[in-house]
């Protein structure tokens, strides 16, 4: 069986749904002797490679019933975090990647993303709404602290005056204090966090190149004393994992000065289910088949649906429970008494692109 890999969520390359064919490594004892230059790499040290790409488009937008957001920007493919649930990682089977360790150590960085949006935001037939940065994989990842490619759209939005909210587990957020103050000034931002444990031991298996815990917090307390409404975001909510801490999470929020809390039950879609199992072995054991025969009793008896409405919160006896604990805590902890701030599309300026005649005035 394969070895954890330290700083790494998954510890396989398990290949895509679209491969036609498998490969497999098998040592056959005629590999090269230990410190020989030509030796291939250590499979249990994968480096991090980000390529640049230049993307076609920059807004991506969905129709979703059970998502509060229609439109999206995604500066990153691929997340250096390494959540070993992430519900983005089948993503990288699209690019004929794995979605396991490829997926958090093949980055791909959007970087003509700036000028796109400029231009989307400059078409006469644009309409502003809100924008969420960084759903589908986290856009202060590492590779962030290098490219400036985040901070570079925020700026196109203060440009622009344009509302967006954007979510990271990342303390590297607080970068980027000196353009969040003007843009909440005038209510077009929310930064939400998401926190899946207290437990620095139990964070760093789950989500091994994440900020710690207690950093997330500080950043969440800093912005919020900087005026930038901040929520918090308990997911995924894992039974026999992290489900206990929920109360728990919610309350040290709310101290930190979040104004909005939601959840989100454990997400198992395509190839996340296997790497997921995986995990469990490697990290919990004992209880691998408790929480999956948990999982399974909440997904109407499979790993997964996908249908709106279950997806983010399962059906049956536990998560009904789940449900009954956040609403109370909710309730208790007075996020139900506040009224997040709305973001105003009111504000938007659309761009002036530069033209070949030249400024008349």
């Amino acid at each position: 069986m394969a070895e954890t890999i330290k700083g790494r969520g998954s510890r396989q390359y398990l290949a895509g749904r679209f491969e036609r064919t498998v490969s497999e490594a098998v040592d056959d004892g005629w590999m090269a002797p230990e410190g020989d230059p030509v030796s291939a790499p250590d499979p249990l040290r994968p480096r991090t490679q980000v390529r640049e790409e230049t993307a076609r488009s920059i807004i991506s937008s969905n129709d979703s019933p059970d998502v509060g957001f229609s439109r999206s920007v995604n500066p990153y493919r691929g997340c250096e975090h390494g959540c070993s649930y992430c519900f983005a990682r089948p993503s990288h089977a699209y690019l004929g990647l794995s979605p396991g360790l490829d997926f958090e150590t093949r980055i791909f960085a959007k970087t003509n993303a700036p000028e796109l949006l400029r231009r989307e935001f400059a078409r006469r037939s644009y309409r502003p709404e809100p924008i969420a940065l960084g759903i589908n994989t986290d856009a202060y990842q590492p590779a962030e602290r290098r490219l400036g490619l985040t901070r570079q759209l925020i700026e196109v939005m203060l440009e622009c005056r344009h509302p967006f909210s954007l979510i990271t587990k990342n303390a590297l957020v607080e970068r980027d204090l000196d353009l969040l103050q003007p843009l909440a000034a005038q209510q077009l931002v929310r930064v939400h966090f998401s926190v899946t444990s207290l437990d620095p031991h139990l964070s760093a298996r789950l989500e091994p190149r994440a900020a710690a815990p207690h950093a997330r917090l500080r950043a969440m307390h800093r912005l919020h004393a900087a005026g930038i409404p901040v929520g918090v975001m308990f997911a995924p909510a894992i039974p026999w994992v992290n489900d206990h801490e929920l109360e728990a999470v919610l309350e040290a929020a709310r101290q930190a000065g979040a104004d909005s809390a939601g959840y989100v039950l454990l997400r198992l879609p395509h190839e996340v289910a296997p790497l997921f199992r995986d995990w469990l072995q490697a990290h919990m054991p004992q209880r691998a088949e408790r929480v999956m025969s948990v999982l399974r009793q909440m997904r109407g008896g499979r790993d997964y649906q996908a249908q709106f409405g279950q997806r983010m919160r399962g059906q049956g006896r536990f998560a009904d429970l789940l449900g009954q604990r956040f609403t109370l805590a909710h309730r208790r902890l007075g996020y139900a008494d506040v009224r997040p701030h709305r973001l105003d599309c009111s504000r938007f300026i659309a761009p002036r692109m530069p033209s070949a005649q030249g400024e008349l005035f």
